[in-house]
């Protein structure tokens, strides 16, 4: 028996044991060589009579397996050499590939001989599938990184190896459900209390008890195996408990999805109508609807964004080759107001030294009071200790003094939204910088190429954009302004990676990529409202779309005020008259003469409660507008939905055009990670190449410009993306910026 990923041998007693190392990954994944060494495995262990049980483990440190190789998958379902088969013969073939791997364990599950696991990590995915088909699990109980779950819903698949049908079997359906629909992880102990491994050891220890086990139980089988096996908690079409779970679970799923979820639904079905037949059938069922699932393109448009492009991403695919790694000793933060002290804290939790400089040393510390304020709430929840607390605290000096920032390798600047300030700014710390020190300006709307302008070293000056709170959004926006070098970029990019958190990379323009598209999703809200579409229903139909807000709290929140201020900058510096313009005027009808202003004001769109949460849609809203249409039917829900999405992606399409943005993957990873735009359809691009395919949306922006105006327009690159059936992956793929970063 050859293997290609899993070490074999069998000890004195007959018992196999397959270590799971799948050679030069630091994780194992399910690949296709994997999947064939299982097949082999199964095989052997069935047909040896020397061989008495089989004990499976892993040779990684990380854990046993992270589950299916996506990479590997995405290539598979994206086609390849087309056959000449009928329908029925490529269901077949589409089945009998699906099924490969569920036919494999469920043949190792009923071998007739023992199989254990010893687990020392992760398993996720594919990797728990494979241990919930082993008779008996035992999990390390000193890893603290151990993790047990299947994700496969939060990137548009459903688990294709068992998952659905032995995981509500081993700890019923209640109590399943949740963990497949929402992908949550557990670990070994809440693993453990609910059967999902029999028992827990230390890590050096699992492989011994395993083997243990299996030496004890000769004719070991699945519970679903023993006749008169029972579900717990009953199935739902027998059990009047169980059946109401089935009632709950639809609802909420459909209070939560808006049924813009293919996985969840088939999750939903496939659990139901599983649990009711024996395993083999309820498998068989499991294929089919993975099958589905996988071949719809949600879940392609997911699995490309949310796994693979943000796992590049994450590694510096954008970043240009060529370059060392930059390793920064030093960083100073000018301004502590609250986006400076936010990005002072993450510097810190990173372990790098921080200057945080602000016009007084009591100024300074009160933006180290934010950090402060997170490291207490981190050791009061048990995340951190009060020692690697004060560590972090350590890392950051406070100081109005500019001398206190000789030394740094970059400077963040950070202050109010002011070119003249800004100017100042960089003046004051370019005189003490060294001149290979980058100056990065953490700005969200000014034009990096004007601000360079105060630069003596223009090269060295790029734009970096956090989101608030910074602490928890895990995107920055990187802008090379007209004479930002190469190299700076890659040492922006370096310092974003060294933050853990995803770069985007693009280039100048007012509102850069990120607020400039965004702004296409609340004005479009606005123009609804100025039709006289009743405030709720624009709400409603935003959320229902997949996004995360309403265009109207989504206003709220960033201020009415600043989107006021802001409409009036970019309308002067295009040089175009507002006065005559209703949305920009009932804007500052609300904002000047109404003194509402948003969430940080508890009113504004909506009313706020003491938490800042909204309580109701300002009633009064109606005394300057007049609401012409206060029901929606489906087919004005799908028209507006549209018009959310198309509007936003059409602006994406204008920034291609213009090269604001040059890589599919920053445009689609940057619109779900920066505003939200629904997850489902896998960012912007991937709503237009795959949701809608390009032809079928430059007709359908067509219809939309001709009913609604030319803001729907599609650019001249979309049309010629048409012509020639181009997608954005097609036209705009990764930049060959990924090569591994020089030494």
């Amino acid at each position: 028996m050859k293997l290609e990923t899993f070490g074999w041998d069998v000890d004195g007693d007959g018992i196999a044991h397959a270590v799971f190392d799948v050679p030069g990954r630091s994780m194992n994944t399910l690949t296709a060589k994997a999947v064939a060494d299982i097949i082999a495995i199964s095989q052997e262990v069935a047909s040896n009579d020397a061989i008495k049980g089989l004990v499976i483990s892993s040779g990684k440190p990380s854990g046993f397996c992270a589950g299916a190789d996506l990479g590997e998958m995405n290539e598979r379902s994206g086609g390849g050499k087309k056959e000449d088969l009928s329908e029925a013969e490529l269901k077949k073939k589409q089945f009998d590939q699906g099924f490969s791997l569920n036919k494999t364990l469920r043949e190792l599950e009923t071998c007739g001989k023992p199989v254990a696991i010893a687990l020392n990590g992760l398993a996720l995915g594919g990797g728990l599938e494979v241990a919930l088909a082993c008779h008996y699990r035992v999990a390390a109980n000193d890893n603290p990184k151990l993790q047990f779950g299947l994700p496969e819903a939060k990137i548009g698949l459903l688990p294709g190896a068992g998952g659905t049908q032995r995981l509500p079997r081993l700890v019923g359906v209640q109590a399943a459900l949740p963990l497949i629909l929402q992908g949550e992880s557990f670990n070994a102990e809440k693993a453990f209390s609910m059967g999902v491994v029999q028992e827990l050891a230390p890590s050096s220890e699992t492989v011994d008890k395993a083997k243990a086990w299996v030496k004890a139980n000769p004719t070991a089988k699945a519970p679903w195996d023993v006749k008169g096996f029972k579900v717990p908690g009953g199935v739902p079409h027998r059990s009047p408990g169980a059946g109401q779970v089935q009632t709950m679970a639809n609802a909420m799923l459909a209070a939560k999805t808006y049924g813009n979820y293919p996985a969840q639904k088939n999750i939903l079905s496939c659990v139901y109508e599983g649990i009711q037949v024996p395993i083999d059938a309820a498998l068989r069922i499991e294929t089919r609807y993975f099958i589905n699932t996988q071949q719809r393109p949600e879940a392609k448009a997911m699995i490309r964004s949310l796994f693979l492009s943000m796992q590049e991403l994450s590694k510096g695919g954008n970043r240009p080759a060529g370059y060392p790694k930059t390793e920064f000793k030093k960083i100073a933060v000018i301004g502590a107001g609250l986006m400076g002290a936010g990005i002072a804290y993450v510097q810190a939790k990173a372990g790098i030294p921080t200057v945080l400089v602000d016009v007084s040393k009591e100024n300074a510390e009160k933006g180290k009071d934010y950090s402060r304020r997170l490291v207490e709430k981190d050791v009061s929840r048990g995340k951190s200790t009060q020692e690697k607390g004060d560590k972090l605290l350590d890392l950051i000096t406070t100081t109005d003094n500019y001398d206190d920032v000789k030394g740094a390798d970059l400077v963040i600047e950070a202050v109010f939204e002011n070119e003249e300030l800004k100017a100042k700014i960089t003046g004051m710390a370019e005189a003490v910088l060294d001149e290979t020190a980058v100056f990065g300006s953490n700005t969200s709307t000014l034009p990096i190429t004007g601000l360079a302008k105060a630069s003596k070293r223009p090269e060295n000056f790029i734009g970096i954009h956090f989101f608030s709170p910074v602490e928890r959004m895990g995107l920055v926006e990187i802008i090379s302004g007209e004479k930002t070098s190469e190299e700076t970029l890659a040492k922006a990019v370096d310092y974003v990676l060294a933050i853990r958190k995803t770069p985007i990379a693009v280039n100048d323009s007012r509102g850069f990529y990120t607020s400039r598209c965004f702004g296409t999703y609340t004005r479009e809200g606005m123009e609804m409202l100025a039709e006289g579409i009743k405030p709720a229903i624009i709400e409603n139909v935003g959320r229902q779309s997949g996004m995360p807000m309403g265009p109207l709290e989504v206003s709220d929140s960033v201020g009415l005020d600043t989107a006021l201020k802001v409409t009036r900058a970019t309308a002067e510096a295009a040089g175009i008259d507002l006065q005559t313009d209703d949305r920009t005027q009932f804007l500052a009808w609300l904002v000047e003469d109404q003194g509402r202003v948003g969430r940080k004001a508890g009113k504004g769109f909506y009313d706020y409660n003491e938490k800042g949460r909204p309580d109701q849609l300002w009633p009064d809203l109606n005394t300057r507008l007049e609401v012409k249409v206060d029901e929606c039917p489906p087919e004005l829900k799908q028209e507006l939905k549209n018009r959310f999405l198309v509007r936003q992606a059409i602006e994406v399409a204008r920034c291609f055009d213009e090269g604001v943005i040059t890589d599919a993957r920053d445009a689609d990873i940057g619109s779900i990670l920066a505003w939200g735009f629904a997850p489902y359809t896998g960012g912007c691009c991937s709503y237009v190449d795959l949701i809608w395919g390009i032809k079928e949306f430059v007709a359908e922006a067509d219809r939309l410009a001709k009913k609604y105006g030319e803001r729907f327009e599609p650019p001249a690159l979309l049309r010629d993306m048409a012509e020639k059936g181009e997608g954005f992956y097609d036209r705009f793929p990764p930049a060959g910026k990924a090569e591994k970063v020089a030494a």
